[in-house]
């Protein structure tokens, strides 16, 4: 049977001893696969004499696999330049936490040689999008769009619409607009709802609120969100904490999930709950306790 994947990118946003040690290991493993491998240009894994180096755009049209190598920072990261252009991406995790890059380097081996022969689970993800003042922005995310004042210690005030129904007015830090997938990220230290990455859904978290009855809010991940900034003031917007714009009272930042998805590669033996579990600590002290 013939492999899906027959020109793979090796990709890492991280520029150290550990990550060329894997990046070494992915490439050895690959040309004993037949496989070819390819490095894009933005790639801080040190070039390689063996692999060829293209730019991201050649990388966006022939690539049939991206092997992101470090934490979930670099798998947004290579979800930005190549995931939204339909590019599959499997994460090999050198992370503290990582939710979305789920093979650990001593599973490396046998986990690339599985998917490499179509024994894997294939996850798909959605982007969210935002304009301001209706001038169409080119920036997506993965995880989520964050909207916080731009001054310490300072609230911004807000309107919020959803599908052009009035929800509120509030003071408050900010707001997270979260997907399922960003449920675990920044939205999770908010003290946001965890979210299953199947469920078609947009949380809305906001930030400190200055009020005692404001909760999230999980909303259709197809409705259309808008938010006012009120008043006089400055706030920023960003996206997956890359990109920055600053925002000022009167801005409408309209918000809504993007055309494009993104394709995640999990081994067989992946499962969302277990993840948590570990990553979590959920029912830590119980497990311990019982196997004493």
């Amino acid at each position: 049977m013939k492999s899906r994947f027959k020109s793979i990118a090796i990709y890492s946003s991280i520029n150290s001893k550990r990550v060329s040690q894997i990046a070494l290991h992915v490439e050895e493993v690959l040309e004993g696969l037949g496989i070819n491998r390819i490095i894009p240009k933005s790639s801080k894994i040190p070039y390689s004499k063996k692999i060829k180096v293209y730019s991201d755009k050649y990388i966006q049209s022939n690539a049939d696999l991206i092997i992101a190598i470090g934490g979930d920072g670099t798998l947004l990261s290579s979800a930005r330049s190549f995931g939204y252009k339909g590019i599959p991406i499997l994460g090999i995790n050198l992370g503290s936490l990582g939710f979305l890059t789920d093979i650990a380097p001593e599973e490396l081996t046998t986990s690339l040689k599985e998917v490499v022969a179509g024994k894997f689970i294939e996850d798909k993800r959605f982007f969210l999008q935002s304009s301001i003042n209706e001038q169409v922005q080119s920036n997506i995310a993965l995880n989520e769009i964050v909207i916080h004042s731009s001054s310490t210690a300072k609230l911004i005030e807000y309107e919020l619409f959803i599908d052009e129904c009035f929800v509120y007015r509030q003071r408050a830090d900010g707001i997270i607009i979260s997907t399922p997938t960003g449920s675990t990220a920044y939205s999770l230290s908010g003290n946001g709802p965890i979210v299953h990455p199947e469920t078609q859904a947009i949380t809305l978290l906001p930030m400190f609120p200055h009020s005692l009855n404001t909760r999230p809010l999980i909303i259709d991940q197809e409705a259309k969100i808008q938010i006012r900034i009120c008043k006089k003031g400055r706030a920023n917007l960003s996206l997956d904490s890359h990109n920055k714009v600053s925002l000022n009272a009167g801005d409408r930042i309209n918000i809504s999930k993007a055309a494009s998805k993104l394709s995640l590669i999990h081994p067989l033996n992946h499962d969302f709950y277990s993840a948590a579990r570990e990553k979590l600590g959920w029912s830590l002290g119980i497990l311990k306790s019982n196997e004493q």
